[in-house]
Protein backbone atom coordinates (compact mmCIF):
# COMPACT_ATOMS: atom_id res chain seq x y z
CA UNK A 1 0.00 0.00 0.00
CA UNK A 2 1.25 3.68 -0.61
CA UNK A 3 2.21 6.25 1.31
CA UNK A 4 -1.12 8.09 1.86
CA UNK A 5 0.21 9.97 5.38
CA UNK A 6 0.05 13.20 3.83
CA UNK A 7 -3.52 12.90 2.46
CA UNK A 8 -5.28 12.42 5.57
CA UNK A 9 -6.03 16.09 6.67
CA UNK A 10 -7.09 16.75 3.18
CA UNK A 11 -9.96 14.26 3.47
CA UNK A 12 -11.39 14.79 6.75
CA UNK A 13 -14.03 17.43 5.07
CA UNK A 14 -14.80 15.51 2.19
CA UNK A 15 -17.86 14.56 -0.10
CA UNK A 16 -17.71 11.38 -2.07
CA UNK A 17 -19.42 12.54 -5.68
CA UNK A 18 -20.59 9.44 -7.12
CA UNK A 19 -21.23 10.10 -11.23
CA UNK A 20 -24.03 8.96 -12.80
CA UNK A 21 -24.70 5.05 -11.23
CA UNK A 22 -27.84 4.67 -13.21
CA UNK A 23 -29.66 2.29 -15.02
CA UNK A 24 -29.11 3.57 -18.63
CA UNK A 25 -25.20 2.80 -18.16
CA UNK A 26 -26.09 -0.56 -16.48
CA UNK A 27 -25.82 -4.06 -17.87
CA UNK A 28 -28.69 -3.72 -20.85
CA UNK A 29 -28.93 -0.41 -20.55
CA UNK A 30 -29.81 1.98 -23.62
CA UNK A 31 -25.68 3.18 -22.84
CA UNK A 32 -24.36 0.00 -21.12
CA UNK A 33 -20.88 0.18 -19.71
CA UNK A 34 -19.83 -3.23 -19.67
CA UNK A 35 -18.07 -2.88 -16.40
CA UNK A 36 -20.00 -0.63 -14.32
CA UNK A 37 -20.83 -4.11 -11.99
CA UNK A 38 -17.26 -4.81 -11.39
CA UNK A 39 -16.84 -1.03 -9.82
CA UNK A 40 -19.88 -1.34 -8.79
CA UNK A 41 -19.08 -3.53 -4.93
CA UNK A 42 -16.22 0.04 -4.44
CA UNK A 43 -18.56 2.63 -4.84
CA UNK A 44 -21.35 0.94 -2.60
CA UNK A 45 -19.17 0.39 0.14
CA UNK A 46 -17.74 3.63 -0.12
CA UNK A 47 -21.10 5.05 0.55
CA UNK A 48 -22.27 2.97 2.82
CA UNK A 49 -19.68 4.37 5.24
CA UNK A 50 -20.21 7.65 4.85
CA UNK A 51 -23.98 7.99 3.37
CA UNK A 52 -24.66 11.29 4.54
CA UNK A 53 -21.58 12.48 2.52
CA UNK A 54 -22.18 11.36 -0.95
CA UNK A 55 -24.01 13.11 -3.57
CA UNK A 56 -25.49 10.51 -6.36
CA UNK A 57 -25.27 13.04 -9.60
CA UNK A 58 -27.79 12.04 -12.39
CA UNK A 59 -27.58 12.70 -16.04
CA UNK A 60 -31.22 13.57 -17.20
CA UNK A 61 -31.80 13.65 -20.99
CA UNK A 62 -34.08 16.24 -22.29
CA UNK A 63 -38.00 15.46 -23.19
CA UNK A 64 -36.88 16.28 -26.81
CA UNK A 65 -33.53 17.36 -28.41
CA UNK A 66 -35.32 20.93 -29.30
CA UNK A 67 -34.49 21.38 -24.97
CA UNK A 68 -31.34 21.35 -25.19
CA UNK A 69 -29.06 23.94 -26.95
CA UNK A 70 -26.75 23.89 -29.94
CA UNK A 71 -24.88 20.83 -30.97
CA UNK A 72 -26.55 18.99 -27.93
CA UNK A 73 -29.63 18.56 -30.41
CA UNK A 74 -27.86 16.71 -32.57
CA UNK A 75 -26.63 14.79 -30.24
CA UNK A 76 -30.08 13.69 -28.84
CA UNK A 77 -31.26 13.91 -32.72
CA UNK A 78 -29.10 10.79 -33.20
CA UNK A 79 -29.61 9.32 -29.34
CA UNK A 80 -33.47 10.07 -29.89
CA UNK A 81 -34.24 6.51 -27.73
CA UNK A 82 -32.73 8.51 -24.80
CA UNK A 83 -34.95 11.21 -24.50
CA UNK A 84 -37.54 11.32 -21.78
CA UNK A 85 -40.11 11.00 -24.91
CA UNK A 86 -38.96 7.79 -25.54
CA UNK A 87 -36.88 5.68 -22.55
CA UNK A 88 -38.70 4.62 -19.46
CA UNK A 89 -38.46 6.62 -16.58
CA UNK A 90 -36.19 4.36 -15.13
CA UNK A 91 -33.56 4.44 -17.17
CA UNK A 92 -32.35 7.69 -15.47
CA UNK A 93 -33.22 6.21 -12.04
CA UNK A 94 -29.56 4.93 -9.78
CA UNK A 95 -28.86 1.37 -10.19
CA UNK A 96 -30.62 -0.05 -6.81
CA UNK A 97 -27.24 -0.86 -5.40
CA UNK A 98 -27.00 3.07 -4.85
CA UNK A 99 -30.40 4.21 -4.80
CA UNK A 100 -30.61 2.96 -1.24
CA UNK A 101 -28.31 5.28 0.31
CA UNK A 102 -30.51 8.04 -0.53
CA UNK A 103 -31.56 9.16 1.81
CA UNK A 104 -30.03 10.43 3.57
CA UNK A 105 -27.37 10.91 0.53
CA UNK A 106 -27.85 13.56 -1.95
CA UNK A 107 -29.08 13.22 -5.42
CA UNK A 108 -28.44 16.09 -7.57
CA UNK A 109 -29.58 15.92 -11.48
CA UNK A 110 -27.68 17.45 -14.28
CA UNK A 111 -28.12 18.68 -17.68
CA UNK A 112 -24.97 18.06 -19.37
CA UNK A 113 -21.71 16.13 -18.41
CA UNK A 114 -19.81 18.31 -15.47
CA UNK A 115 -22.03 17.63 -11.83
CA UNK A 116 -21.07 21.43 -12.05
CA UNK A 117 -23.41 22.27 -14.77
CA UNK A 118 -26.24 22.25 -11.82
CA UNK A 119 -25.02 25.41 -10.81
CA UNK A 120 -26.30 24.38 -7.46
CA UNK A 121 -23.45 21.68 -6.88
CA UNK A 122 -20.94 24.25 -6.05
CA UNK A 123 -22.88 26.60 -3.63
CA UNK A 124 -24.15 23.15 -1.74
CA UNK A 125 -19.85 22.79 -1.41
CA UNK A 126 -18.74 26.12 -0.36
CA UNK A 127 -21.88 25.95 2.41
CA UNK A 128 -20.91 22.28 3.94
CA UNK A 129 -17.47 23.91 3.71
CA UNK A 130 -16.07 20.80 1.39
CA UNK A 131 -12.42 21.32 0.79
CA UNK A 132 -12.22 17.46 -0.98
CA UNK A 133 -13.79 15.95 -3.24
CA UNK A 134 -13.96 12.07 -3.31
CA UNK A 135 -15.39 10.96 -7.20
CA UNK A 136 -16.08 7.79 -8.18
CA UNK A 137 -19.00 6.89 -11.09
CA UNK A 138 -18.85 6.58 -14.93
CA UNK A 139 -17.97 7.66 -17.48
CA UNK A 140 -14.01 8.10 -16.68
CA UNK A 141 -13.33 9.96 -19.94
CA UNK A 142 -16.88 11.66 -20.35
CA UNK A 143 -18.52 12.88 -17.27
CA UNK A 144 -15.72 12.16 -14.24
CA UNK A 145 -13.37 13.69 -16.90
CA UNK A 146 -15.44 16.92 -17.36
CA UNK A 147 -16.65 16.71 -13.21
CA UNK A 148 -12.64 16.80 -12.54
CA UNK A 149 -11.87 19.80 -14.25
CA UNK A 150 -14.65 21.98 -13.05
CA UNK A 151 -13.56 20.94 -9.44
CA UNK A 152 -10.32 21.49 -10.07
CA UNK A 153 -11.25 25.07 -11.37
CA UNK A 154 -12.90 25.92 -8.59
CA UNK A 155 -10.22 25.21 -6.48
CA UNK A 156 -11.00 21.58 -4.99
CA UNK A 157 -8.90 18.92 -4.22
CA UNK A 158 -9.80 15.86 -6.28
CA UNK A 159 -9.47 12.13 -5.21
CA UNK A 160 -10.34 9.60 -7.53
CA UNK A 161 -10.66 6.14 -6.81
CA UNK A 162 -9.02 4.57 -9.47
CA UNK A 163 -10.64 0.70 -8.83
CA UNK A 164 -14.34 2.51 -8.65
CA UNK A 165 -13.89 4.23 -11.63
CA UNK A 166 -15.68 2.93 -15.25
CA UNK A 167 -16.03 3.16 -19.01
CA UNK A 168 -17.43 1.58 -21.93
CA UNK A 169 -13.82 2.62 -23.73
CA UNK A 170 -10.42 1.11 -22.18
CA UNK A 171 -8.64 3.19 -24.48
CA UNK A 172 -10.46 6.24 -23.06
CA UNK A 173 -10.04 4.93 -19.38
CA UNK A 174 -6.20 4.17 -19.50
CA UNK A 175 -5.69 7.35 -21.25
CA UNK A 176 -7.03 9.36 -18.66
CA UNK A 177 -6.35 7.65 -15.88
CA UNK A 178 -2.43 8.68 -17.20
CA UNK A 179 -3.23 12.03 -17.37
CA UNK A 180 -4.62 12.57 -14.47
CA UNK A 181 -1.67 11.26 -12.67
CA UNK A 182 1.00 13.02 -15.11
CA UNK A 183 -0.89 16.34 -15.59
CA UNK A 184 -2.76 17.62 -12.24
CA UNK A 185 -0.27 16.38 -9.78
CA UNK A 186 -0.88 18.83 -6.45
CA UNK A 187 -4.79 18.81 -7.80
CA UNK A 188 -5.45 15.53 -8.29
CA UNK A 189 -4.54 12.01 -6.24
CA UNK A 190 -5.52 8.84 -7.44
CA UNK A 191 -6.06 6.32 -5.09
CA UNK A 192 -7.70 2.78 -4.51
CA UNK A 193 -10.72 1.40 -2.89
CA UNK A 194 -9.12 0.23 0.12
CA UNK A 195 -6.91 2.71 0.77
CA UNK A 196 -9.19 5.31 0.77
CA UNK A 197 -11.11 3.06 3.31
CA UNK A 198 -7.40 3.68 5.49
CA UNK A 199 -7.61 7.71 5.58
CA UNK A 200 -10.94 8.55 5.28
CA UNK A 201 -12.53 8.03 8.55
CA UNK A 202 -14.90 10.34 10.54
Amino acid sequence: MRDNASKVADIRDAVHLCIDMQNIFAPGGLWATPWMERVLPMIASIASRHPARTIFTRFITPQDPEDRPGQWQSYFHRWREATRRHLPPSGLELVPALGRFAPPATVIDKPAYSAFSNSALAGLLVQKNIGTIVITGAETDVCVLSTVLGAVDLGFRVVLVEDALCSSSDVGHDALMTMYRTRFHGQVDLVTAEELAEFWRE
